[in-house]
């Protein structure tokens, strides 16, 4: 039993935590409303509120300064089960870090942030190879942040490294808002079926924009469920990202709808056992 008397552990798989100031965050401008500081005081709360154990701190810069700075922010917060750093995968001279990094009791996976690359077809070149490699030698995940028209190189990736832990962050980001379903529902099977790489029901409400509902997202989940099942399923809420267009609340509240079919076997893995077990969190 947790600590809320439940069976397993109830874990947000995929939020952050920024500093502005800090000068290293090149997305998060000015305009945006969640352009202020976010720390383990602002997202507690919230936790208490929704019964959520313990989660995953996830980067949102692409430097080692903040990579060290979430692992720092772990150390001091219980309730930070792992962090997903990163790692310049073009610097093979990172290997030892990578390798010091992955003794932290608190590291469990590395996420490029592919979405910003103009190359589409980065993660295949030749150059990063040795961070795949590596990645999987080590036991940690990899947290793809793809766009679906990444999915046909990650289906390459996957079967180039079949040992690879892979996560698809957000679903792969399927543009909910223009309506679009077909090509990234065929690419999602075919992950899927071909690879053992898993996927975080998270961010769909931001790609689905303000006049969000969890019937426009139904089509989308109820996919995934149909095709990785939902032990191959994570829950992540991406606060404060998702502060956007909703709340915590609203969120949770959400995926607990789009999961109303589910056994309680079956919300046990969603909502706590999977990313327990795949990302090992203590």
């Amino acid at each position: 039993m947790n600590e809320n008397g439940r069976a397993g552990l109830r874990i947000d798989a995929h939020q952050h935590f920024w500093h502005p100031a800090r000068g290293d965050y090149g997305w998060l401008t000015a305009d945006l409303p969640i352009y202020r500081p976010y720390g383990p005081a602002d997202l507690e709360p919230h936790l208490r509120e929704c019964g959520i154990d313990g989660t995953v701190l996830v980067q949102a810069a692409a430097t080692l300064n903040e990579t060290h700075y979430l692992l720092g922010i772990a150390d001091a917060t219980p309730f930070v089960r792992g962090v997903v750093g990163w790692i310049d995968f073009q610097d093979p001279a990172q290997h030892r870090l990578l390798e010091r990094l992955a003794a932290h009791r608190k590291f469990v996976g590395v996420r490029p942030m592919i979405q910003d690359l103009p190359d589409d077809g980065w993660m295949l070149r030749e150059d990063v190879s040795w961070a795949f490699e590596a990645t999987q030698r080590l036991d940690l995940v990899f947290d793809a942040l793809v766009l679906p028209r990444h999915l046909p190189a990650l289906v390459h990736l996957l079967k180039r490294y079949p040992d690879l832990t892979v996560i698809i962050d957000h679903a792969a980001k399927p543009a909910i808002r223009a309506g679009e379903f077909r090509d990234w529902a065929a690419h999602m099977k075919q992950l899927a079926a071909q690879t053992t790489a898993l996927c975080k029901l998270s961010g769909l409400a931001t790609e689905a924009g303000s006049g969000w509902s969890v019937e426009a997202l139904r089509p989308y989940v109820d996919h995934l469920f149909a095709t990785f099942g939902p032990d191959r399923l994570i829950f992540g809420s991406d606060w404060p990202v998702s502060t956007l267009v909703t709340t915590y609340r609203g969120w949770i509240d959400a995926a607990d709808q789009l999961a109303s079919g589910l056994s309680g076997v079956q919300r046990a893995a969603l909502f706590g056992g999977t990313a327990t077990r795949v990302y090992g969190l203590r």
